[in-house]
């Protein structure tokens, strides 16, 4: 029997209510997984792609624990000024570049939206949480990385 899944998830806290039930449906589905989680905290969703970087490099050095996949969860809300459009377009290239580049599982679970309403509609348990499904995407990307025998 294979050794259950290590998984870090990233969460931004800038929407400390958005994020709370984002990490909820997360942490209820890998849970039920039985998914080992750690999980840690950046100020907003621009930083998420340079703590996984950072927790990937430890593990490295050898100083940090091996993760098998990583959740990024936060949420981005258009405002009038194109800092979304930055915030948005820079953390998902981040993200990407660390999935192709260093060959790291990782589900997307940012959202991109233009209100708080929006938000709520994604984040929502009852009504498909966002955190969830960017938890199986990260388990589906880490089956596939077992399958092919890619080490990171």
């Amino acid at each position: 029997m294979a050794d259950p899944l290590n998984l870090l998830i990233v969460e931004a806290r800038f929407y400390e209510d958005l994020a709370d039930e984002l990490y909820a449906g997360a942490a209820e589905f890998l849970n039920a997984k039985g998914v080992h989680v750690d999980r840690i905290q950046v100020p907003g969703a621009f930083e998420i792609p340079a703590a996984i970087a950072f927790a990937d490099q430890a593990r490295k050095n050898g100083t940090g624990p091996r993760y098998d996949a990583y959740v990024a969860l936060g949420v981005v809300i258009r405002g009038e000024t194109s800092h979304y459009d930055y915030v948005c377009g820079e953390s998902a290239r981040g993200l990407q570049d660390l999935a192709i580049r260093d060959h790291l599982a990782i589900g997307y679970g940012i959202l991109t939206v233009e209100n708080g309403d929006q938000a709520w509609a994604r984040a929502d348990r009852k009504r498909g949480n966002k955190g969830r499904a960017a938890s199986e995407a990260a388990l589906a990307m880490a089956g596939l990385k077992r399958r092919f025998g890619v080490k990171a």
